[in-house]
């Protein structure tokens, strides 16, 4: 080993210190290990029916794969408050030992006092140890992850071995870049084979490919060494505590364990190491986060297998190329919850770090002072206290605009523009996203689609002989099952209207749509009823009710091209928009005066045919439930008529 100034400055002794470091590293695994079976055993204590998490490939990974500490979880049992624990003496003493390896290069060097009194502290209790009862006190102690306040003293009884393991790792990280001699694109290494330079380079390649998307946010210091057989790499990604991850390269093979505070942003980083050739163990070890007051740290180990070496550094490059998505991940992922679904928020996410587009740029620019800031602009006609952003742009439109936003915001941040010139953006894009996605219109459309489908099935039904009485009565079934999730569509708009003035157009457009939909499943009960009474028409009465539910379907044809057209429309639309806009609500008055004259002569021909008085009063309720029908879809097209006059600034 070279002695360059950085270890010789240390004295004669800290010859001995990278080697410590890297038995250092390594008894940090090992007590993270053994603090995760101890938190198992103690939820197994208090419910046993529920499975004990699968360790083993962590236990083989930490070097540590002892029959007492794969027995341990599964021996415990309760005794009130107290988990009887037949091998804690021993389990504290394998504690001890590995704080006593993992705190030697510190205490060797010139740490501070602290550090020594809360090494010696934890060595000393847990010394003390020596029968198998496992208080909630002792598990508190050893495991929470609590930190006072801020600008709050801190106490020796507030201390936790979980919280020194996490300080001294930290410190560890300091140690290890003040030892490097030298450096490999950015990375601290020391005592490496020629073998493992292209490698340490392959994974500062993919680090250095993102690691712009974090801007001045600390973190990202990577550290490398050889122990042994294997090369680790060692990044403490940003400044959390046990947010940390060691990778471990021996042959072609890769050993990655990853320590995460949030079970949220364990998970997506599992996710995005699938797409690099990750293999998660099939339970992954996580910590129980019920403990602990929900600060306990989740841990997991994941595989590689390259065929070559060209594959392995792809596969390097690839774990470094993602970790900067990690930064921040969770206050982003908080931040984006005013606006979407806990599903859309983790979805935002991983497509901004697809996109290599990430989340910071966003976070530093305002965040979500960024969509509220735009959704006042734009005035209580289109956004009012308390509205979200899905609900006004529906889930995947909101989704879109948060990633697009975050796209604007990187870009401006890495050509260093202005803060005011992002928001600026955000409302333009927002006011876009309103005009391009218009969800009152997705609603209406989707409720013009059940009155289509309604009128399809009675001009379908009426277009042969009335039928079986099963299968009339499963139309009416689906007839109905349809008015009811049309009249759904009406309660959201109603819904809306409460708190968006600009949805009361379209409420009161969705009601007098639904008086339609109301119609037309009342023709489907009515031909149930006819399919079990009927006497007898002539040709010249069923030809005209099958006119008249032909010309209504026609009239829910027009009215889905019509609101199709009036999304669209505007002070700018084109002049062919116009007039096919007007065709088609021309078209819907036609064919309602044309059901006037159809119901009239059905009317006439039933006198002549029907003799039968109950055949006679449902022939005449189906032919005048048909003619409402058309009614209302009129009612509903002079409305949207009124609406888009308005809109493109004509009086209608």
């Amino acid at each position: 080993m070279e002695k360059t100034g950085a270890i010789a400055s240390l004295g004669q002794q800290s010859l001995l210190l990278p080697a410590w470091v890297n038995a250092a590293l390594g008894a940090n695994d090992r007590l993270k290990l053994v603090l995760t079976v101890l938190q198992a055993a103690a939820a197994h204590a208090l419910a046993p029916q529920q499975a004990l998490p699968d360790l083993r490939h962590e236990m083989a990974a930490a070097g540590l794969d002892a029959p007492w500490l794969r027995e341990l979880a599964a021996s415990a049992s309760r005794d009130a408050e107290d988990v009887l624990l037949p091998e804690l003496p021993r389990l504290c003493a394998q504690l001890a030992q590995d704080l006593a390896i993992m705190a030697r290069p510190l205490l060797e060097t010139e740490t501070d006092a602290a550090t020594r009194q809360r090494c010696e502290r934890w060595l000393g209790r847990l010394a003390s140890v020596q029968d198998d009862v496992l208080s909630p006190a002792l598990l508190l102690a050893l495991t929470h992850g609590h930190r006072p306040k801020h600008g709050a003293a801190a106490k020796p009884e507030d201390d936790s071995l979980h919280l020194l393991v996490m300080d001294l790792h930290k410190q560890l990280n300091q140690l290890s870049a003040s030892l490097s001699s030298e450096l490999i694109d950015g990375a601290h290494v020391w005592q490496l084979d020629e073998a493992d330079r292209p490698r340490v380079a392959a994974f500062m390649r993919g680090l250095h490919s993102t690691a712009a998307l974090k801007f001045k946010h600390p973190g990202l210091d990577t550290a490398a060494t050889r122990d042994g057989e294997r090369l680790l790499i060692q990044n403490d990604i940003g400044t959390n505590d046990a947010h940390v991850l060691v990778i471990q390269v021996s042959g072609l093979q890769i050993s990655l364990t990853y320590s995460d505070l949030h079970r949220g942003r364990f998970q997506f980083f599992q996710q995005q190491l699938v797409q690099v050739g990750a293999q998660w163990s099939s339970a992954e070890s996580h910590v129980d986060a019920t403990l602990n007051h929900g600060e306990a740290y989740q841990l997991g180990t994941a595989r590689f297998e390259a065929a070559d070496e060209a594959a392995l550094q792809q596969q390097l490059e690839g774990i470094g190329a993602r970790i900067v998505f990690l930064i921040d991940w969770n206050r982003a992922r908080k931040r984006l919850l005013n606006f979407v679904s806990k599903e859309g928020a983790v979805a935002v996410l991983a497509e901004a770090a697809r996109l290599k587009i990430g989340h910071m740029g966003w976070l530093l620019s305002g965040g979500e002072r960024l969509v509220f800031d735009a959704m006042q602009a734009l005035g209580d006609d289109a956004f009012r206290i308390g509205d979200r952003l899905d609900v006004v742009l529906g889930e995947n439109g909101a989704r879109a605009y948060l990633l697009e936003l975050m796209h604007l915001a990187t870009a401006a941040m890495r050509q260093q523009q202005p803060a005011a010139l992002v928001a600026d953006e955000a409302r333009l894009l927002l006011a876009r996203q309103l005009q391009q996605r218009r969800p009152e219109f997705d609603l209406l459309g989707e409720h013009a689609a059940y009155c289509e489908a309604l009128a399809a099935m009675i001009s379908e039904a009426l277009s042969h002989a009335p039928g079986h009485s099963d299968a009339a009565a499963q139309r009416a079934q689906q007839a109905k099952n349809w008015e009811r999730q049309a009249d759904h569509l009406v309660m959201q708009a109603r819904e809306r209207a409460l708190h968006q003035p600009r949805w009361r157009v379209f409420a009161r457009l969705a009601e007098q749509s639904d008086d339609a939909a109301d119609a037309l499943e009342e023709c489907a009960f009515v031909l149930s009823l006819i399919a079990s009474h009927h006497k007898g028409w002539s040709k010249e009465l069923r030809a005209t009710l099958a006119q008249l539910a032909d010309t209504v379907l026609q009239a829910t044809q027009e009215q889905v091209k019509a609101l199709a057209i009036a999304r669209g429309l505007g002070a700018a639309s084109e002049a062919e928009d116009h007039d096919a806009f007007i065709a088609a609500t021309w078209k819907v008055l036609r064919a309602e005066r044309q059901c006037d004259e159809l119901l009239r002569e059905a009317k006439r021909h039933m006198l002549d045919c029907i003799s039968d008085p109950a055949s006679l009063m449902l022939a005449n309720d189906l032919a005048t439930q048909l003619e409402l029908a058309s009614d209302r879809l009129l009612a509903s097209a002079y409305g949207l008529r009124e609406l888009a006059f308005s809109k493109s600034g004509v009086k209608a």
